[in-house]
């Protein structure tokens, strides 16, 4: 018991930096929206609300791209392998900036997108210029994000997050300086919004840059630049681990993406309803999200170091963990009633959505009964990608969601008549099924197993 304790307390502690890092994140899109609020336009509004939705879809494909360093990263570091974890990063490095131009090039050309959307043309010269303000930091962003993965993947943690502490702050800044108009510059509104957006990604790199550089954070770890970074082996392994991640991940942000399409279907009350109790099932994602990443490293730093038993008492840890947390989420979400999503709103009677939070609060159970699920899946991914393993999260996501769970919610929403309730029921019949299977996909194949090699 002593062996589960310690591994409890270490994956903890690589956890809890991380879950505050990614709530860090958060924090700077809810203080976007605040102050894009102030501005009083509902054409700002709905202009940087869709152009959000197409730069998170295209960028977390290219992020999960960069992310097929993290088994390289981790095992190397587990196998005190200094020139692997380096050039693990500059590998990294390459992808993001091949991966960067062909985000700039879809941002750039965001307009036909969304008229074949069907967005309001009004809409769409807004989000048109939240968007191209910001296409200087696509190669900022995916360069930053290689660096976390490198830090991470060897248990560098709390750098990262002192950075996004201070970004936060930043971000206020750019904000008031670019949407306003201060400081000298001319008040842009929502490409403000964009340019301060862009900015702080951009510091975002620089202090990860300037930490690591200062810190020595590199140190064992770091072999200088050579050809060997660009050979096409090196990068092809780097994009045979990444593609099935991005692919996963995409095809989970669409899923939700499908569904809050389904809940506009509904009128507006059932849309504000279900992107608040979404809000709340992203809060709670951010718990197991964060044990996710840490088994990631733990997992992968023992497979690296040759010692298979811990890293399948890693991997089992990490899953209680993850499904301990999110049972204990699914408590107080069922205690609520409205009293959480009510936090979002104000005065809705006010507002014209006297029906918003009772039908936000009539989902909140749903939202409930699939969080032990929700936080099983994301550590199983973890776990999976430690191994090298991520085409099975990817075929897994691509049936529970789009063959199975979507359409069985399309069904109950518009044929059985369920509305809302029958989008969220689809939902935690996909994470059900998702769990249920990386769960067996690990007892099976997982670190340690019998099949594992």
């Amino acid at each position: 018991m002593a062996t589960l304790r310690e591994e409890a307390g270490s994956l903890g502690r690589l956890a809890v930096p991380i879950v505050l890092t990614h709530l860090g994140s958060m924090a700077m899109n809810t203080v976007d929206l605040l102050m894009i609020g102030r501005l009083n336009d509902a054409r700002a509004m709905a202009g940087v609300a869709v152009a959000g939705t197409l730069i998170h879809g295209t960028v977390m494909f290219a992020i999960g791209l960069v992310m097929g360093i993290d088994p390289l990263v981790t095992q190397a570091h587990g196998a005190r392998d200094a020139r692997g974890q380096a050039l693990a990063l500059q590998r990294g490095v390459v992808v993001a900036l091949l991966a960067s131009a062909l985000v700039t090039l879809v941002w750039a050309y965001n307009a036909p997108f969304l008229r074949l959307m069907g967005q309001e043309e009004a809409t769409i010269v807004v989000a048109s210029a939240y968007t191209r303000a910001q296409l200087f930091s696509a190669a900022p962003l995916l360069l930053y994000i290689a660096l976390r993965q490198y830090l991470q993947g060897r248990g560098v943690v709390t750098p990262i997050l002192v950075v996004v502490i201070v970004a936060n702050l930043a971000n206020i800044l750019f904000n008031w300086i670019f949407i306003f108009g201060h400081l000298g510059f001319a008040a842009r509104g929502a490409a403000g919004a964009g340019l301060a957006t862009g900015a702080m990604r951009v510091f975002m790199l620089v202090g990860l840059l300037s930490v690591t550089a200062l810190g020595r954070l590199h140190d064992g770890a770091w072999v200088p630049w050579s050809r060997a970074a660009l050979s096409r082996r090196g990068l092809a392994r780097v994009l045979a681990y990444g593609l099935p991640t991005a692919v996963q991940v995409s095809l989970e942000i669409w899923a939700f993406g499908a569904a809050m399409l389904m809940a506009g279907r509904l009128g507006a009350t059932a849309a504000a309803a279900h992107i608040t109790v979404l809000k709340l099932a992203s809060i709670t994602f951010m718990m197991p999200l964060g044990i996710s990443v840490a088994a990631c490293t733990r997992v992968g730093n023992f497979i690296g170091a040759g010692d298979r038993v811990a890293a399948r008492r890693a991997s089992w840890v990490a899953l209680a963990m993850g499904a301990g947390v999110m049972a204990l989420n699914a408590i107080v979400l069922w205690a609520s009633g409205a009293t959480l999503p009510g936090l979002f709103f104000g005065d809705a009677g006010a507002q014209g959505l006297e029906g918003v939070l009772p039908l936000a609060a009539s989902i909140v159970p749903i939202c409930a009964t699939f969080q032990i699920f929700d936080g099983t899946q994301a550590v199983a991914c973890g776990i999976l990608r430690a191994q090298g393993r991520t085409l099975p999260a990817a075929l897994i996501n691509l049936v529970g969601y789009w063959v199975l769970a979507l359409p069985v919610g399309w069904w109950m929403t518009f044929h059985l008549g369920l509305g809302l309730r029958g989008i969220w029921w689809g939902l935690a019949l996909a994470l059900a099924l998702i769990a249920l299977a990386l769960l067996a996909w690990v007892g099976r194949y997982g670190p340690g197993s019998a099949r594992s090699t």
